[in-house]
């Protein structure tokens, strides 16, 4: 993650969790708040009811690599809280990464495809 760092603080998550929006699709509930540094700040959360420790850290891993793998689509200077739903679980690579990326849209943190066209050509 070369723009990103994680979110670890219990604090950070409640900071978020109390002055932040939230969107949430089939899959995936995502807090976003700005914060004031030039980098995006991820946390991922799985709670216990979705499964044990073997699928809540697979899903951990899966969510982290579609972030990781789409971070340069993120404006930067936001921290982000990605919360796995029950349904999620059975879920593979592809459905979760669409998932975190319409959670982007609807938050509209991610650059547009223009946007980044012009950032292209101007370098």
């Amino acid at each position: 993650m070369k723009y990103s760092e994680s979110l670890k603080k219990n604090w950070d998550f409640q900071l978020v969790y109390k002055n932040g929006t939230s969107y949430a699709n089939r899959y995936l509930v995502m807090y976003v708040l700005k914060n004031q540094l030039n980098r995006n700040r991820i946390g991922i959360s799985v709670s216990k009811k979705v499964g044990n420790s073997v699928v809540r850290h697979h899903l951990t891993r899966l969510i982290r690599e579609s972030y990781r793998l789409n971070e340069e689509k993120f404006a930067c200077g936001y921290d982000i809280i990605v919360i796995v739903r029950v349904s999620g679980k059975e879920q593979g690579f592809r459905s979760l990464e669409s998932a975190l990326l319409h959670l982007g849209k609807l938050h509209k943190i991610l650059r547009s495809e223009e946007n980044e066209n012009n950032i292209d050509q101007n370098d």
